[in-house]
């Protein structure tokens, strides 16, 4: 464990000594409160929910997520310092989940100044706790699956932008398919229900904590971790 929350240390202050923290979530709390004062005062609706379950926020996840993990693993290779962080007496999993809490706590910053959105709800009238505090854990896990994802598409290369690309694809696939569920044949929109994220994320946002929801995030982020595991785990097959 020591080994684990050494790397993650480590792996924010690299976040917070360049410009890619204070861009990914400046840009991110931009978007977001844009869409949460369109609702406020355009719709004119006092309410989280639209934050939460909305088209746009859920695209931008999906964006942010491998846009804050693309560096993690790529630039090691890049560097040619992987292989030196790799003979040091840790294994390849403290490596991993190191790199993965780190880029994580960093979304939890972000998320932590998203209270303010709450914030002004409870001020303009009355906030309903429960989906508000459901909603939140829904987009932090939405959050984390897409962090896998871009951690796992970061041990597969060297460059950075190409983990980028590839962890958007993979992420946009897995927003997409709750949106095109009615197109495809009755027999076939329960398992396409259930691998696109829109449901799960829908139902935490209503307030509703069901176990498959957290099963499904718990399986895309260990499968991701796992993946991104033996990868490492590969280069001593060669």
């Amino acid at each position: 464990m020591r080994n684990i929350t050494t790397i993650a240390r480590r792996e924010l202050g690299a976040y917070f000594n360049s410009p890619i923290a204070y861009v990914v979530v400046a840009v991110f709390l931009l978007l977001s409160a844009l869409l949460f004062f369109n609702a406020l005062f355009i719709q004119g609706q006092a309410e989280l929910r639209e934050l939460f379950n909305g088209f746009w926020t859920t695209l931008l996840v999906a964006i942010v997520g491998p846009a804050i993990s693309m560096r993690l693993l790529a630039e090691e290779k890049q560097n040619d310092t992987l292989e030196l962080l790799l003979t040091m007496p840790v294994t390849d999993w403290q490596v991993v989940l190191g790199k993965y809490l780190a880029a994580l706590g960093l979304f939890a910053f972000a998320m932590a100044m998203m209270a303010l959105f709450g914030v002004s709800v409870r001020l303009l009238g009355p906030l309903d706790l429960g989906p508000a505090l459901s909603g939140f854990l829904g987009l932090f896990f939405t959050a984390a699956a897409y962090i896998a994802v871009g951690l796992m598409t970061s041990s597969f290369t060297k460059n950075q932008i190409v983990a980028f690309i590839l962890g958007v694809l993979i992420c946009l696939s897995l927003w997409l398919i709750g949106k095109v569920v009615p197109v495809f044949p009755p027999w076939l929109q329960p398992t396409l229900d259930w691998l696109g994220a829109d449901s799960h994320i829908n139902n935490l946002a209503r307030g509703v904590i069901d176990t498959r929801d957290l099963l499904y995030y718990a399986t895309i982020i260990f499968s991701c971790l796992l993946i991104t595991q033996t990868t490492l785990e590969s280069r001593r097959w060669r």
